[in-house]
This record gives structure tokens, C-alpha cells and sequence, in this order.
């Protein structure tokens, strides 16, 4: 059996350094954090607030979109290393069931590493309903060509 290979970066490193470098995402206000991370994969959080609701009382599309943007950046960081000028280059996303009122969860897994593109799929859900999903996406990653 393949060993896996490690993840290049520890959560506890990926918090510090996207604290300092990209604070609008990483901050307490933001509600968004870092649940784990693993080589090809990550584990993000976006925290309940009052204000992601929309008329309607469900999680504002928007917030659930960077969600499935952040992910697969955290993914992509844990497994090439410190790239934080990648950028998303494609995004798609389907919504499949109104989000209950509390903490989203979302799981990114990277389907095809190269060296300059990354494509990755995101399944989201509520805290506590783990086999439903209420949203999925895929979206591909530019990484930056090296100096």
C-alpha cells in the first residue's frame, strides 16, 4: 500500500501565516478557521452569525461560495507550501439544500495537483448533518510560477 505523503504545512502554521497575510479572511470577526488539513485535503469552518441569513432565514449564497473558495486554498497551502499568490481561476457550485441555522463545515479534497494549475472539490454541509450536503463545488487554483 502507498504511503501518504504529509502535509507541507500544520494548521497551526497556516493559521499564523494567513492571519498575518490575509487577514480579511482569517480573523475572529470573520467566523472563518481551520479545522485540519492533510496532503490534498482540508477541513475549514464558518462559524454561525445572524448576519450570513438572507430573507428567507437561510445562508446567504455568498457565504457559502467562500467557504468553497477557501477550502481548496487551504488544501492547496497545506500541500504545495507557502503559495499565497494562488489564485481561483474557474469556481462552479451547486446548491442543494437550504443550510440549517448553524456553523458550516466544509471539506476540500484536490482532485489533480500539476505544477501550475490545482482543480479541487469542496462538499459543504451543517454542523451535524455530515451526509447531507447542502452545497458542492469544484474550482480550479493558479499557483504562481516560481522566481
Amino acid at each position: 500500500m502507498k504511503e501518504m505523503a504529509a502535509a507541507k504545512l500544520a494548521v497551526k502554521e497556516l493559521r499564523e501565516r494567513l492571519a498575518a497575510e490575509f487577514p480579511q479572511m482569517l480573523n475572529l470577526e470573520s467566523g472563518y478557521g481551520i479545522e485540519n488539513v492533510w496532503h490534498r485535503g482540508s477541513r475549514v469552518r464558518k462559524h454561525f452569525s445572524p448576519r450570513s441569513l438572507r430573507p428567507g432565514g437561510t445562508i446567504a449564497g455568498p457565504i457559502m461560495m467562500a467557504l468553497a473558495d477557501f477550502a481548496p486554498y487551504v488544501a492547496i497551502l497545506a500541500t504545495v507550501g507557502w503559495v499565497p499568490l494562488a489564485v481561483t481561476t474557474n469556481l462552479s457550485i451547486n446548491f442543494l439544500k437550504k443550510p440549517a441555522a448553524r456553523d458550516l463545515l466544509a471539506e476540500a479534497r484536490l482532485i489533480k495537483v500539476g505544477k501550475r494549475l490545482v482543480v479541487a472539490e469542496t462538499g459543504i454541509w451543517s454542523e451535524g448533518e455530515e451526509e447531507d450536503l447542502v452545497a458542492h463545488a469544484t474550482c480550479t487554483y493558479s499557483i504562481p510560477s516560481p522566481r
